[in-house]
């Protein structure tokens, strides 16, 4: 351990700071359109839904965030394109919508041909991956505002009214079915990056052969095989986890998640974890430890999941009581 305590508040994340922010600027969009398409449910899910009579609409937004650093310091942008799209599209499927059409905002304080051409292919293969159109976008040249490169985009979704899945459906009971992550995706990297920069060096190789740098440029798992689950057996609810960890958990509803018996934790939040002396709790609001996205099913569903996607595993269960437990310890 190279310095105690690191935390991804020390590091420049508040994530209470942002959940109260966030807060603030939702309060304040109170106006709603009056006619038709109006909006579906309230701001706040993992996706926004406009109702189109027997369709909703869905859109979501996201970006890459400071695994462009990551990027820029191995000089390799061939994958961050494919973080862009899964960030995107992993929020759709949480609904049950299924992406569309997408378009990506590049601001940039310069243009790189090169590299340009290398988030193109990996928007390419993470548009090709989840079956899904890129209709176009925008490239604005910013310097004085933006230092670097900044990706993101907006996707559209589209689902027939009955099929969407909110977490309304979610019981007491109920099985948290964990499915696992490519690593560290793309949420938690201001925290990664402080501990890698300060105790070690992306060329650093953990146990199992890659470097530190390999392996936060490990492109996010596209969860396209949700569509087919859904289609498979009954789903009350999904979790994408992104920033903030388990505590994703809490947009879908007011009950509880216990986290019994966790994935495995990939090497790299191992060390992560032992060389910037890390609590678990941190860890666990920070990070996905492993489990990329969820399924909130009833136990006579699980077999079906398992089916469509055999690395899936029982991990917990709903609870009557509210908060997010991993171990019997409430994360918060």
């Amino acid at each position: 351990m190279c310095r105690a305590e690191h935390t991804y508040r020390e590091a420049g994340v508040d994530i209470d700071l942002e959940a109260r922010a966030v807060r603030a600027l939702i309060d304040s969009l109170t106006y709603r359109r009056t006619g038709a398409f109006p909006m579906l449910g309230k701001v706040g899910h993992f996706a926004g839904l406009i109702d189109c009579g027997p369709y909703v609409l869905a859109l979501a937004v996201d970006g890459v965030g400071t695994k462009m650093l990551v990027a820029d310091a191995l000089q390799d942008w061939h994958t961050v394109g494919i973080d862009c799209i899964a960030m995107n599209v992993n929020d759709l499927y949480v609904m049950n919508l299924e992406p569309v059409a997408f378009v990506d905002y590049i601001a940039t304080d310069a243009l790189s041909p090169e590299k340009m051409a290398q988030i193109g292919e990996g928007l390419n293969e993470g548009a090709r991956l989840a079956n899904m159109n890129i209709v176009g976008g925008e490239t604005a040249t910013l310097k004085g505002l933006v230092n670097g490169l900044d990706l993101a985009g907006t996707c559209l979704g589209v689902q027939k009214k009955e099929k969407v899945v909110t977490g309304e459906g979610i019981v007491p009971g109920d099985k948290i079915v964990g499915v696992p992550s490519n690593g560290v995706h793309s949420n938690g990297l201001t925290l990664a990056r402080k501990v890698v920069e300060g105790c070690a060096s992306y060329d650093t190789r953990l146990s199992n052969g890659k470097t530190l740098g390999e392996e936060l440029l490990t492109p996010t798992r596209i969860y396209h095989e949700v569509l087919r689950v859904t289609e498979a057996c009954t789903v009350h609810g999904m979790c994408h986890i992104t920033g903030g960890g388990l505590l994703n958990f809490q947009r879908l509803t007011e009950y509880g998640f216990s986290v019994t018996d966790p994935l495995a934790v990939p090497p790299i939040f191992r060390w992560l974890q032992e060389t910037g002396g890390i609590s678990d709790t941190e860890m666990y609001r920070t990070f996905n430890m492993g489990m990329g996205y969820a399924f909130v099913a009833p136990a006579e569903s699980v077999a079906a999941i398992q089916s469509v996607i055999p690395d899936a595993r029982v991990v917990g269960v709903v609870t009557e009581e509210p908060g997010v437990r991993l171990k019997g310890v409430e994360i918060q």
